[in-house]
């Protein structure tokens, strides 16, 4: 699934193609799953000859701006993404090795098409129709966005306060969106890794130094990710990230210590017993 840096790195996709351009045109297809009960035509309205002023993001949402309401929000869900057409852009590992394209070169599972007038076009894919997209009020009144916490990385919450008088897991409470927005599957793997914290353990049950070096580790993680725009190739080497998705393929290791997986709060988890306690 999409997290906070893959999710903020359709942001910046775009806010690069369409701030301070009218939109021109809007492909946007019929799906009442995707546009939560809307229809096509009526997204298109909002949206054709309207010029964006910015985009924004709050954990794993995102959204267009513009100069007054309603402005356009989304969701990748599980596989969605959002990318120029005709520019690099970076697969997820949902994507697989299946091309992104049609043979007539029009975007497989296309759900959105955005033309500025620029000429350039931005695109939302999504094979398995977990997107959402939908029409709703400025950042400050969406009803979407007050259930959310705290941005991850934009607004690094202390977690401690947060977190330490709950029972339940650490990685559950991690990837509770209404307490920290933004961290998912992976990244609550990769930062109780790194801050060698068994994610099983109850919140209640850290150590100070424990979630200090919990807070770290999320900063860190973030930061590199979101500045390699996503990118798991520049993602450092020594990350549980690179082997926790061989689920099904026989043992895997990190750095000779082998990793297992479970279920925690509900979600596969890929940890290292010898090292995260």
């Amino acid at each position: 699934m999409p997290e906070l840096p893959e999710v903020e790195t359709v942001r910046r996709c775009l806010d690069s193609v369409l701030a301070g351009q009218r939109i021109v045109d809007a492909e946007v297809l019929e799906d009442s799953i995707v546009l939560k009960g809307a229809t096509a035509s009526s997204v298109r309205e909002q949206l054709v000859g309207r010029t964006v002023s910015g985009t924004g993001r709050k954990g794993k949402t995102w959204w267009i701006e513009f100069g007054d309401e309603p402005w356009l929000y989304g969701h990748l869900g599980m596989s969605g993404w959002i990318r120029e057409l005709g520019a690099p852009t970076i697969r997820l590992k949902e994507h697989g090795e299946a091309p992104l394209d049609d043979s007539d070169g029009r975007p497989r599972f296309l759900k959105l098409l955005l033309t500025a007038e620029s000429g350039r076009r931005v695109a939302l894919t999504d094979g398995r129709r977990l997107a959402r997209l939908w029409i709703g009020a400025h950042s400050s009144r969406e009803p979407a966005l007050e259930k959310l916490g705290p941005d991850a990385w934009l607004e690094q919450p202390d977690l401690r306060p947060l977190m330490e008088k709950r029972k339940a897991p650490i990685k559950a409470i991690l990837m509770d969106q209404a307490i920290v927005s933004g961290i998912g599957n992976w990244i609550a793997d990769e930062v109780l890794y790194q801050a060698r914290i068994r994610p099983s353990r109850p919140c209640n049950e850290l150590k100070p130094a424990e979630w200090t070096a919990l807070q770290g580790a999320l900063a860190e993680v973030l930061d590199h990710a979101v500045r390699v725009g996503a990118d798991s190739a520049q993602f450092p080497a020594g990350w549980m990230f690179h082997h926790r998705w061989g689920g099904g393929k026989g043992a895997e290791f990190i750095d000779g210590h082998s990793i297992i997986r479970e279920t925690v709060g509900g979600r596969t988890t890929a940890w290292c017993p010898d090292l995260q306690k």
